[in-house]
């Protein structure tokens, strides 16, 4: 599956990879990632009294919204546009934290790996921005591609 890199030129330039030529196909990639904190914070999350309201419900809200704009925030993705986004959201006593995941859908002639990994990531994001003022030395991390299907690469999962 080893492949030269396709974001250099003939020149060795950095260029936009020219897609149009693949056919569309239904993609699909799914990544996550964790927020590690003190175990009181995740109590208070728990408990449900965070300083800032639902912080999770903003956080989905954002991974979406950076889901859909990732685009604009990478500098050679492609605009795509996106069937599904699904965002969860859950404690794990064991970290002690949170642990964020994202699967993105679409059908185009490229893949959603970089939507999902963004999603993620701005996720964690935000979740560190809703809590900082009750623990400032939370720890984003483990931000990973799990699993992606489509494309002429197939199925792939860590």
């Amino acid at each position: 599956m080893e492949q030269g890199l396709t974001h250099l030129n003939a020149s060795g330039d950095v260029h936009m990879v020219d897609v149009g030529d693949r056919l569309p196909t239904r993609r699909e990639a799914s990544a996550r990632g964790c927020l590690q904190m003190q175990p009181t914070t995740l109590e208070v999350i728990r408990t449900g009294n965070t300083p800032k309201g639902d912080l999770l419900a903003v956080a989905r809200v954002a991974a979406i919204q950076a889901a859909k704009r990732t685009w604009e925030l990478i500098p050679l993705c492609h605009q795509l546009p996106l069937s599904g986004v699904e965002v969860t959201i859950e404690p794990d006593s064991s970290l002690p934290g949170l642990i964020l995941c994202c699967r993105c859908r679409t059908t185009h002639n490229t893949g959603v790996e970089m939507e999902s990994m963004t999603a993620v990531s701005i996720g964690l994001l935000t979740l560190y921005d809703m809590l900082k003022s009750i623990d400032p030395g939370m720890t984003l991390g483990q931000v990973a591609l799990t699993h992606k299907d489509g494309g002429r690469n197939g199925a792939w999962s860590r």
